[in-house]
């Protein structure tokens, strides 16, 4: 079966303290879609808060999702990790970031979608939360793939995040805010020309780029980590000793890509470089024992990589840490 377009598979048209889930949404009706609950969950990092926002998830077919392995294998994997075989879910996150002094967003879900639909549901898990859209500061985004800039918009077409900044790396804005490239891209990806132009045209005169390894704001700095996307970028929160990495789309599920980094998604602009760019930080995190979150890991998307062979084994954070 071949696979669709990356933008047709992805494309979607103050923190309070409370438990660290919240409760669970209404079942569905007859013949509708499940619906997720809007489940977050919350730690302390030194003096800072980190919550991760779940915007639900979505089913994709399995066949031709991974370039460079046999169907076989890759169900063969899914299968250890007591996942379905037949089709592949994908998980969104977002992460939250208040170090006391301001709200920060890593990247922004997949933005309004359909009644029903069992993705686009970040604003009423940012509601559970307690985390106002207007009271975001900096929304920080790692790349340009729709799930991650389509929630830049609200229903109307203008700033689901009125009053924040927008940060973006420069290298992934170089790319994509010049059609000059579309013809060097995948033909999969040329859409992000247009969504990139669409999403960020309501923050004109508010986006601020960042180069690889400048600091955003005290306590956080980019790390480039291209090959998902020409520009696609990492980041390291830190606060004293206490420390985090926001990996962004550096694999997709850690149950195939962390296990498997030779492992290539369809979804990656220079697959070797992602695989290059993955076994790096992954070394990196793993030697450090840095906890970190990811956008499209099992929620709540916490935890730690531990190097087991040839790759690494992904332990979920102690929930007991949770606030």
């Amino acid at each position: 079966m071949a696979m669709a377009s990356l933008p047709a598979l992805l494309a979607a048209p103050a923190l309070l303290p409370r438990p660290a889930l919240a409760q669970a949404a209404a079942g569905p009706g007859p013949g509708t879609a499940p619906t997720p609950a809007p489940g977050f969950y919350r730690f302390r990092l030194g003096g800072f808060t980190v919550t991760t926002v779940h915007d639900g998830f979505r089913d994709i077919p399995l066949q031709g999702f991974v370039r460079n392995a046999p169907l076989e294998a890759v169900q063969a994997l899914l299968a250890e990790s007591f996942l379905p075989t037949e089709r592949y879910r994908i998980p969104f996150t977002v992460t939250f970031l208040d170090t006391g002094r301001q709200l920060v967003a890593f990247d922004t879900g997949n933005g309004v979608t359909p009644p029903g639909a069992t993705l686009g549901r970040l604003p009423e898990t940012m509601r559970a939360a307690g985390i106002d859209p207007a009271k975001v500061d900096l929304v920080v985004h790692s790349h340009f793939h729709a799930d991650h800039i389509n929630g830049l918009l609200n229903a109307e077409g203008g700033r689901a995040f009125p009053n924040a900044e927008v940060v973006v790396p420069a290298a992934e804005w170089a790319w994509w805010r010049d059609r000059g490239n579309e013809s060097r891209s995948p033909e999969g990806q040329r859409a992000t020309f247009a969504n990139t132009a669409r999403c960020f045209a309501p923050y004109e005169g508010r986006i601020r780029q960042v180069a690889e390894g400048a600091e955003v704001i005290p306590g956080l700095r980019a790390i480039a980590a291209p090959g998902h996307t020409p520009g696609h970028t990492a980041y390291h929160v830190a606060d004293g000793a206490a420390e985090m990495i926001f990996v962004a789309d550096t694999t997709n599920r850690p149950e195939i890509f962390a296990r498997r980094p030779d492992f290539h998604a369809v979804f990656d602009f220079d697959a070797d470089l992602a695989e290059a760019t993955r076994r790096r930080l992954f070394d990196r995190i793993a030697a450090d024992r840095v906890r970190i979150t990811g956008y499209h890991f099992p929620f709540p998307a916490n935890g730690y990589l531990a190097k087991e062979g040839a790759g690494y084994r992904f332990v979920p954070a102690d929930w007991s840490s949770a606030l």
